[in-house]
């Protein structure tokens, strides 16, 4: 549908076209700053242009034009009327908003307000300046036009009080064809861009513009490349020499979420998505290098390392079958795929598998630590009813953007919707189960409805490798101010047990459109947008803590008697023929007395430390002949592994921060630090109205208490066994790196340029660069000061690591072992806390049974 008018050639012809009430297209030629005409040309506009006569003119040269003018949309009720405009005169008894008043768009842009200047409210001025700012093509999508109506200040001093194009009151429109329309495509404009289902429903072809996948598409020459699909880590890299001089290869790269079901069974699972690739030059003469993340890790025993092989597949078709392919590498989470036999259309895909001959489990989750990805995606912007999906995934990739095609609304079907990535979160699960998935609203403004709060997911959905969507309907209660607020993600087993949470944070809601009566209001209202309201947090019951005695199952038996002159506490002594069980089954690289050595996790007569991996046998527990001096309790293991935070550094701002920001129930938190006789009366002094409010205070009373026993009583060490209590395993992982970095970045002083160099390769002016903005007068950094460079670069340097936070201490502990004069000789914390991180598994297995109810 289209509008526009003709004027003389003292005016410029403003073009506006509008598709559904989403694109606004801008004409071509520059527009001027402002549309104020000079007093002459004013005065004769009137009598230059007739404008009935110019729009009757207008109607007849469209329909003659336009081939499909007579195909009327069901979704657009106004196309009837433009189709007759041309051959009848009936319409004119209803008098326009242009006939009205022709001035409308050359009117003064500085005499009226921006917000109520068309029939859409929005300033055609002020979009006409903004036309060419950030984007060179002609047409500016709605959610755009948001954005700039989201974005432009009010002046109050400048800005006069408008004229009112669309009143509150609708009756109006009723006499009114045109008018009408106007408000029914600023309506329209605001539904789309808001995802309003409700409606949405009545137009057949609401989402036909919006994208389904994202698909990228290189062109290169003989010098190679590497191709990154946007948002990912999958990686296409071309070597130099590919093609010869002078040709081109262009890579298409394509991801594809749901893998193929050949490949997922009981003992095959899929661990990435199926990745399409392209090629357009088959006159090659190199071959092709795909990398990828993957979404599991064997198991390090030697049965598992020996029954389970994580390969690379491929096929030339989507469906299959697929080949095994040979030339595979893999490296931590990374795997990079070899392709020799190149085709136009190529299909690649990881999956890990288990020997179906020799094996006697029953699904190769048994020998894998599998992770599992969940994205929670929305609208751009929230509504007073809107949809929020649950998208469960097999492997690493979380699109930013989601195509729903299973959307019902009041039992009826609706078209494929695009939803945007609101958060993500990965988690570890040992077995595929059924799940049972809850949102929660955090703000008691926003509900969802209690048959749709919690979802199943089947244990064969997990076997098959299925992206799995589950709807959840949002709603706001009452007539209050739209907000952004805050929603609890929850999963649970069968037996009510958590399996893991976390918190999403809704976008804003749509900019209004609606026009304002006068300053004062929409001042107001701004302010109010400004002031974010109370987000709730809910109170989450943690599971229990139980002391009991280790399950272990495997051991090892000493084949020689260590004792040592100087005594190292974590390095564990022994005679020959010492039954030492292993609370792990990772290996620790770390320092002994003077070399490098791999050493696993034991328990001997209550005690916990290392032994070195070449001085035991590994047996079974039904091996083990005698295990009395292996036998060790969950709470003697929790305080065991909790020692080296007795001597670490940390900054209490950023502990008290992170720890009211992540524990989620203060009461259980006072009760596992002995303040179980805290009530709700105990905050009356201070402002504690939120629940992170009230975990910091129970925080503070506990260093204070510490602080005044010192130095019988340890803060950091007594808040990391009560956090270990409660099961917060991932907020102890945080805490432990943060301070084990800053505590390496003291003993370290001027020695940290030697392990920047030894760990991230940092040359004499990128350390320079580090050190630059903690210098003094003179030009130097102080001895004192010197921990600060140090400190700035392993943060950085920890923070590419992501969430693999052992990764972070086995890679400092082999820097610093490796120096010249190794820290790690005397200052055995950090291989303390490698110790740590190495046994949550088996406190959290034992400590907090599965089978234990919520």
């Amino acid at each position: 549908m289209s509008a526009s008018r003709t004027a003389s050639s003292h005016t410029r012809e403003i073009a506006r076209r509008r598709s559904e009430g989403t694109v606004i297209d801008l004409d071509k030629r520059k527009p001027s700053t402002s549309c104020e005409l000079p007093d002459d040309e004013e005065n004769t506009l009137d009598s230059i242009i007739d404008w009935p006569e110019v729009f009757k003119q207008h109607a007849q040269t469209v329909s003659k034009t336009n081939p499909f003018r007579n195909e009327l949309s069901a979704s657009n009720p106004f196309v009837y009327d433009v189709a007759q405009l041309s051959n009848s005169d009936k319409n004119n008894k209803h008098i326009s908003i242009l006939k009205e008043d022709p001035y409308l768009f050359s009117r003064d842009s500085s005499n009226r307000d921006s917000f109520a200047s068309s029939g859409d409210e929005l300033d055609i001025d002020h979009l006409l300046r903004k036309a060419s700012a950030g984007k060179t093509g002609r047409s500016k999508s709605a959610s755009e036009l948001l954005d700039i109506v989201d974005a432009k200040r009010f002046d109050p001093d400048t800005t006069a009080p408008s004229d009112q194009i669309l009143a509150a009151d609708m009756e109006w429109l009723q006499n009114d064809r045109e008018a009408y329309k106007m408000a029914w495509l600023s309506h329209r404009q605001l539904a789309r861009s808001c995802l309003d289902l409700d409606v949405m429903s009545h137009s057949p072809g609401w989402a036909q513009t919006q994208p389904t996948d994202t698909h990228v598409v290189c062109k290169l020459n003989h010098e190679g490349g590497s191709v990154q699909l946007p948002d990912s880590d999958i990686t296409v890299h071309i070597p130099e020499g590919h093609v010869s001089p002078g040709e081109f290869q262009e890579v298409g790269l394509r991801a594809i979420l749901n893998p193929p079901p050949s490949l997922n069974h009981d003992l095959s699972s899929t661990v990435s998505p199926l990745i399409e690739l392209t090629l357009s030059n088959l006159n090659t003469m190199e071959a092709i290098l795909v990398e990828m993340k993957i979404a599991a890790e064997v198991k390090k025993d030697p049965f598992s390392q020996v029954m389970t092989e994580i390969m690379g597949f491929y096929s030339l078709n989507k469906e299959g079958p697929f080949e095994k392919l040979h030339n595979c590498y893999i490296y931590k989470d990374t795997i990079q795929v070899k392709l020799t036999d190149l085709s136009q259309v190529m299909y690649i895909v990881v999956a890990v598998q288990v020997n179906p001959v020799q094996s006697l489990a029953t699904s190769v989750w048994e020998y894998i630590h599998r992770n599992l990805s969940i994205g929670i995606y929305g609208p751009k912007h929230i509504h007073p009813s809107f949809t929020a999906v649950f998208t469960f995934f097999g492997h690493n990739y979380i699109p930013e953007k989601l195509t729903v095609c299973d959307i019902k609304k009041g039992g009826k079907s609706m078209p494929p919707v695009v939803f945007n990535l609101w958060g993500k979160h990965t988690f570890l699960l040992d077995k595929p189960q059924d799940l049972s998935v809850s949102l929660i609203s955090c703000d008691p403004d926003f509900e969802v409805k209690v048959e749709d709060q919690s979802k199943e997911i089947k244990e064969g959905q997990l076997k098959a490798g299925e992206v799995v969507n589950q709807q959840f309907p949002f709603s706001v209660l009452g007539t209050g101010e739209m907000h952004l607020f805050t929603f609890l993600v929850q999963i649970k087993v069968p037996n009510n047990n958590l399996v893991t949470q976390f918190p999403i944070t809704t976008p804003d809601p749509a900019p209004k459109l609606t026009g304002m009566t006068s300053k004062p209001n929409r001042l107001q209202k701004r302010k109010e947008i400004k002031s974010a309201p109370f987000l709730l947090t809910p109170t989450v019951k943690y599971p229990k803590f139980q002391d009991k005695t280790l399950n272990i199952t495997s051991y090892g038996v000493a084949l020689k008697t260590v004792f040592r002159q100087n005594k190292i506490d974590c390095l564990l002594e022994y005679f020959k023929g010492d039954t030492i069980a292993f609370l792990g089954e990772d290996k620790v690289k770390a320092i002994g007395q003077t070399k490098v050595k791999e050493w696993y996790v034991g328990v001997l007569r209550r005690k916990i430390g290392l032994v070195h991996c070449k001085n035991v046998k590994v047996i079974l527990k039904e091996q083990a002949i005698d295990i009395t001096d292996s036998v060790l309790p969950t709470r003697n293991l929790l305080e065991q592994i909790a020692l080296p935070f007795k001597k670490l550094t940390y900054i209490y701002s950023l502990v008290l921060s992170t720890v009211s920001e992540r524990v989620y129930n203060w009461k259980a938190l006072a009760d596992v630090l002995g303040y179980s006789h805290m009530s709700l009366d105990d905050f009356s002094e201070v402002p504690a109205d939120k629940e992170s409010e009230r975990v910091a205070y129970v925080v503070k009373k506990l260093k204070e208490d510490c602080h005044a026993n010192r130095p019988r009583r340890q803060f950091l060490y007594e808040l990391i066994v009560a956090l270990l209590k409660l099961d917060c395993q991932g907020l102890v992982a945080r805490l432990t790196q943060d301070t084990v970095l800053l505590t390496s970045a003291v003993k370290l002083g001027k020695c940290w340029r030697e392990l920047a160099e030894r760990l991230a390769r940092l040359t004499k002016q990128q350390i320079e660069a580090y050190e630059v903005p903690h210098r003094d007068r003179s030009g130097e950094v102080a001895l004192e000061m010197m921990w600060k460079p140090a400190y700035d670069f392993l943060y950085t340097w920890g923070a590419h690591y992501g969430d693999s936070y052992r990764d972070v201490l086995q890679d400092l502990q082999s820097a610093l072992d490796k120096m010249k004069n190794p820290l790690t000789k005397q200052w055995r914390e950090l291989t303390g806390a490698l110790i740590l991180v190495n046994c949550m598994e088996i406190l959290r297995a034992n400590a907090f049974p599965k089978k234990e109810e919520d």
